[in-house]
Order: structure tokens, then C-alpha cells, then sequence
């Protein structure tokens, strides 16, 4: 009988170890995108833009052409047809005109580029750009403008459709490149076209563009799409640019969303000879710092896109955070040279900064949907910027924790030397799984109380070589860094898990190699200090799976621990229905940790979502549950600025605005276009 039992207890737990591999699937590679076939535009219903008969104009436009005895013969629109509307729309300008104009334009543009005619399809493009600017800005039809007219939808869309092929075209010659300056000419006039980055990147610090509408996003679950003005473009950065002190923790290969608008700018048109020449601004704005331009006292939203910038990074070769998480487990010594912090942003000094932790068996990749979706918020995009935390999670949690300690130190010297950012002390700290510990230590003081889990003699009657000494020192003795001021644990084992059995702790000790020189070290301590150690858990424990047992006796410490007054904690716990296979074989709970290991009594709130514990962090009631905290964590920094700092009352103060395409802007323009 006793045979049977123990036969059955191994059973059930190789059956655990392998629902455990099961669910860590997140960490297996994933291809995020796929490449379209033909790229995605507006336009294509509307304008036949694949008809094996080639483009041709939407039935409104055909209908004034008629009105003006300028039909354009069905699929054909000879040369002398776009000229005669142009020449009729100076003598009576109309909105209906100025938008028939640009559809017209973009059509020839199209056509010509099909038969391989370049330079006639950048004249076309550069006029359906122009004419349709007009349609959405020009004063002169403010009265008769009408938002709720389909028309004014299309005329948006042939601005961006316009912008993308003569972008397109641009981008080809190796001409689309921050800080520079080309030429485009068309009928006697030349467009100067100066490339411009507005927001927080530099001149150089982006290398190349890609278009948004190439791809289709397959690998996460929901695409965020601003609707407005502009062509969204992925911009991939320079490896190679040191000019930002930040950018030692952007990733190589680092791809971020952009958005390409054309306006004119502030600047007399001029003469080069025969030609009127007007300067337009080619604006690469990026939407992460902000979601609107100025245009004409107006603010117009830009188009954008912020997933499959995201989904082309995470694609990255360079950079493949899936394959990186089994490594990182069985392997530390291989992914430890890529400890550290990311940022996937421009670090941005105004916002507070939310630091994601991943847990065992996992990389920074296993926050992408929560991060797609919180950024698509703007009530949490323009307060917040995304960063993860990369470690290797076959070492003990404890050692990890050491090692954020000295890296958030390190980064917070590098990009804050004088510590001016005030955002950058309201820091939200979130960790899954394992890292919802390495997360929470970061809050805590360790006093005594750690140290004498392994003795009770005093720390300086050890012997140990200094270096040793130090290191020991830092994982045993620590405060809570008073830049973290709040912590979100989703899927936590705050008192161990039972998947940490002896099965699992003694298959991990047979897989996961950490390096010998940390053996080595811990071996010799122990050897060096006879009877003086009464628990050498901290420093026998070898792997993460013996960190995590139930027995350690140093997740009560950390329970009891004193915590700063400053931190705020919540907790996200995961419950699989019984019904399902992983809830029948496991403990109650999320399959992996055990609803009495994931509570944490002194939370300021606590949710239990129905998830499993690979995908609690990425369930929808999760991510809702992380908003309401980041925003209530805002209004409560910003309360806090205000008790310290009041600012006097004024009705007068001076508003910083981005430049803008102004009247005055627009008449030039006007002007340059309606000349024959």
C-alpha cells in the first residue's frame, strides 16, 4: 500500500512539472508580425486601388467633374482634366473642387507610379498632399467646411495616403533622414522639405523607417490605432548613439512609433530664378509624447499606431526575448552580461516611471500585452513611461534583489545625477510571479532580521575576504529605496510554492548550472566559519525553484519585515475553476501558486482574477486592476507636489505650444498653388 501511495505522489508531481512546462509556453519564441501583401490603405475601396483596370476616382468626384463638363471618360483622366479643374478652382475656389483636386492628383500619382514613373508620380503625390492640407485647413472654408461630411474623412485620408507614397518614394532614395534637407519641384515651383524630429529624440538618434501599414500584427492580441493626420511610421534607432545618457539601457535594435506630417512653416516665400519656392517642415512627431499637433489654432490627433512598432522590436533577431528565458533559467552565467534595466521609450524626465519584473522561467517579453494595452490609454501614456527589468531566474530571488538594488542605484545616477526629477521618486514598482519578491525587497529593511536567519553572532566576527564580505553584506543588509512608492505583486508566492517539492528543487539542481565562483565563494565561508552559522539557507540555497520552497525561512521574514511608510502594496491573485484539468491536479489557486501562498494582508487592495498563473499579468481584469492603481497612484502624487510646493493662482501664465502651420502659413501656400 505504501508502494502505491509513493508511486502515486511521484505521479502526481512529474504530472505538476509538466502542466508547469505546459504553461510556461509564454516563454517559447513568438512571431509578433507578419509582412502584408500589399500595404494597407484607406483608400483602396473608394478608389479601386487594386482593379486590374488600374485607380480611378469615387463617384463624387466623377459627379462634379460632369457638373464642370470635365468627365473624365470612365477609368481614363487625360493630364488636361486635372489642369482645367485646378484652373476653374482659382478662378472660384470651392471645398468640393479642392478636394476633387487632391483625389484626382493621388489617382494620376498612383497610375504613374504603376507604370514606373517616379518622378511624375512625386508631382502628383506632392499636389494631393497640398490641395487635400488646403480642403482640411484653409480658412477661406471655415464657413462651409462640414466635420460630419464623409468627404472631410476622405480628405484625411488622402493627406496620409499622399504622404505614405511620396514617403515612400523618399525613403527609397535614402532621403528621409533627420536634420536634412531635399528639393521637390513641381510646375515651376519648389517645396524645400526640411526633416524634423519634434519630441524627445534627437537628430541622430534614429537610424531607419519602416511603414506601419507593411504589417499585420499577429502576435499580440489587440492593435491601438489613433485615427487623425499623419503617416505612422516604425522608427528604428541608432545602436551606435551616445549622445542621450539614457541610451545605455535602450535595447539594440530598439524600435520605437513615430508619426510623418508635412506642413509649411514660419518663412517668406522666396525666388530661385523662375521658381516660387515655399519651405515646408516634414515633422516626425512621436506619439508617446504626445497625441496631438497644433494646426491652425486647432488640435488635430495625430494617426498612430503604437502596437506594431512594439510587435517589430519584440521580432527582433537581435534581441529574442523568448529564447532568452529558458537561458536565463538553466544558464545564468549566459544572459547575465544582459542584467539590467530597459527602457522602451525615450526617457522622458516629466513621467513617472513603472518598472516591470518578470518572474521564473520568463524575460521582460511576458509584459508586451499588458504594455500594448496600458500605453494605448492616454490617461496612462502621458503620465507614465514603460521600463523592464531583465535578470537571470535560475539564481535565488534574494540575489536578484542585491543585484536591482545597485542597477536602479546605477541608473538613477546615470540619467539623475542631481536628482532633479521629482517623477523619477514616485516610481511603481510590478512583478509577476517571482519578481512580485524581487519587487517587494526593493521596499523593505532588512534590519537584523535577515542576518540572523543564518547566525547569531555578530556580522563582524566573520572571516571572509572584503570582497566577500561586501557582497554578503548587500544581500543581507539593506533599506528601502525611497524612490519606490508603490508595488503591484500578480501571481506572487508570498509563502513559497509547492511546486517547489523535492522532485522539482532536485531536477532544478540537476538543470540549472550557476556560476562556480558563486559556489565556490559560498563553500568556502562555510568552511572558514566552523559553528558559526545556525541556517545557512541564504547560503546553501543553490537555484530559484530551492529560493521559492515553502520551508525557506526567509519568506516569513520578509512577511514581518519593516517596510517603508512611504510604499503603498496591491496584489493580483490568480484561481483556476476546479473544473479544468490544472484546477483538479493542483492546490486552489492559479495552478502554480496556492491561494494562501498569493494573499498579502497588508495590501491597500486586492483582486482575485479567474487566470492561470502564466496569464494573470496578461488577463484583462489585471491590466484594468494596474490602471486603476497607476491612475490613483497619479492623483496622489500629485496631491503630495501640491501640499509641498503650492503654486500662486494666475490667469496669465504663458502656454508653451509645439509650432504651429498658421494662417499666415496657409496663404503662402495658397498663394504658390494658385499661380498657373
Amino acid at each position: 500500500m505504501g508502494t502505491m501511495i509513493r508511486s502515486a505522489c511521484r505521479w502526481s508531481t512529474r504530472l505538476q512539472l509538466f502542466l508547469l512546462v505546459i504553461l510556461a509556453g509564454g516563454c517559447a519564441s513568438t512571431s509578433y508580425l507578419s509582412v502584408r501583401k500589399t500595404p494597407y490603405n484607406p483608400l483602396e475601396g473608394p478608389l479601386n486601388l487594386l482593379s486590374q483596370s488600374g485607380p480611378s476616382p469615387s463617384h463624387r468626384t466623377e459627379q462634379l467633374l460632369q457638373r464642370y463638363d470635365l468627365s473624365s471618360n470612365g477609368r481614363d483622366i487625360p493630364t488636361r482634366t486635372l489642369d482645367s479643374l485646378q484652373q476653374q478652382n482659382r478662378d472660384d475656389p470651392s471645398l468640393e473642387k479642392t478636394y476633387a483636386i487632391a483625389e484626382l492628383a493621388y489617382v494620376m500619382g498612383k497610375r504613374a507610379q504603376m507604370s514606373g514613373n517616379t518622378a511624375r508620380a512625386l508631382k502628383f503625390y506632392t499636389e494631393a498632399v497640398a490641395q487635400s492640407y488646403l480642403y482640411l485647413f484653409s480658412p477661406r472654408f471655415e464657413l462651409v467646411r462640414s466635420y460630419y461630411d464623409p468627404q472631410f474623412r476622405m480628405a484625411c485620408d488622402l493627406y496620409n495616403a499622399s504622404l505614405e507614397d511620396l514617403l515612400r518614394i523618399i525613403n527609397s532614395q535614402g532621403q528621409l533622414r533627420p536634420g536634412e534637407t531635399y528639393t521637390m519641384e513641381h510646375d515651376g515651383h519648389r517645396l524645400d522639405v526640411h526633416v524634423v524630429i519634434r519630441g524627445l529624440w534627437g537628430n541622430q538618434a534614429l537610424e531607419r523607417f519602416e511603414f506601419v501599414s507593411d504589417y499585420h500584427v499577429r502576435g499580440l492580441q489587440h492593435r491601438h490605432v489613433n485615427y487623425g493626420l499623419g503617416v505612422p511610421l516604425i522608427a528604428v534607432r541608432r545602436s551606435d548613439d551616445d549622445q542621450d545618457p539614457a541610451s545605455i539601457f535602450y535595447p539594440r535594435g530598439m524600435s520605437v512609433p513615430v508619426t510623418a506630417i508635412l506642413r509649411a512653416v514660419e518663412h517668406p516665400t522666396s525666388h530661385a530664378g523662375d521658381q516660387q519656392v515655399i519651405v515646408c517642415a516634414l515633422e516626425l512627431q512621436d506619439p508617446l509624447a504626445s497625441n496631438v499637433v497644433e494646426i491652425d489654432g486647432r488640435f488635430v490627433p495625430l494617426e498612430s499606431d503604437l502596437t506594431t512598432p512594439l510587435g517589430y522590436y519584440l521580432d527582433n533577431p537581435e534581441f529574442r526575448l523568448g529564447s532568452l528565458a529558458t537561458a536565463g533559467l538553466l544558464d545564468p552565467n549566459r544572459t547575465s552580461h544582459l542584467r539590467g534595466l530597459y527602457m522602451l521609450e525615450a526617457f522622458d524626465p516629466r513621467k513617472i516611471p513603472v518598472l516591470m519584473v518578470h518572474g521564473l522561467w520568463s524575460s521582460p517579453e511576458t509584459w508586451s500585452e499588458m504594455i500594448n494595452d496600458l500605453r494605448a490609454l492616454p490617461e496612462i501614456r502621458d503620465r507614465y513611461q514603460f521600463w523592464t527589468y531583465m535578470y537571470p531566474t535560475g539564481q535565488p530571488f534574494w540575489i536578484t534583489a542585491a543585484q536591482m538594488r545597485e542597477d536602479l542605484a546605477r541608473t538613477r545616477e546615470i540619467i539623475d545625477p542631481n536628482r532633479r526629477w521629482e517623477s523619477l521618486d514616485q516610481m511603481v514598482l510590478i512583478g509577476h510571479s517571482m519578481g512580485g519578491l524581487v519587487s517587494r525587497m526593493q521596499t523593505l529593511d532588512s534590519g537584523y532580521d535577515f542576518w540572523q536567519i543564518l547566525s547569531d553572532r555578530s556580522f563582524d566576527e566573520l572571516v571572509a575576504e572584503e570582497e566577500t564580505r561586501q557582497r554578503l553584506a548587500s544581500t543581507i543588509f539593506f533599506e528601502p529605496n525611497p524612490s519606490i512608492r508603490r508595488v503591484v505583486t500578480i501571481g506572487t508566492p508570498h509563502r513559497g510554492s509547492r511546486f517547489a517539492n523535492d522532485y522539482t528543487r532536485w531536477l532544478g539542481r540537476k538543470l540549472i548550472t550557476l556560476p562556480a565562483q558563486l559556489l565556490q565563494v559560498k563553500t568556502r565561508i562555510i568552511r572558514d566559519n566552523p559553528d558559526f552559522f545556525r541556517n545557512t539557507d541564504l547560503l546553501t540555497v543553490t537555484t530559484s525553484i530551492d529560493s521559492l520552497s515553502p520551508e525557506s525561512p526567509v519568506l516569513p521574514v520578509m512577511l514581518s519585515a519593516r517596510r517603508s511608510p512611504a510604499v503603498k502594496y496591491h496584489n493580483i491573485v490568480g484561481q483556476v475553476s476546479r473544473k479544468t484539468i490544472l484546477g483538479r491536479v493542483s492546490e486552489r489557486g492559479d495552478g502554480v501558486v496556492g491561494l494562501a501562498s498569493a494573499r498579502l494582508e497588508d495590501a491597500e487592495s486586492e483582486i482575485v482574477v479567474d487566470a492561470d498563473h502564466v496569464n494573470i499579468h496578461q488577463h484583462p481584469r489585471s491590466i484594468l486592476e494596474v490602471r486603476r492603481i497607476l491612475l490613483e497612484h497619479s492623483v496622489e502624487m500629485y496631491a503630495e507636489f501640491n501640499r509641498r510646493m503650492p503654486l500662486p493662482v494666475t490667469h496669465d501664465a504663458p502656454i508653451s505650444l509645439p509650432p504651429v502651420f498658421n494662417v499666415e502659413g496657409l496663404k503662402r501656400l495658397e498663394d504658390v498653388l494658385s499661380q498657373p
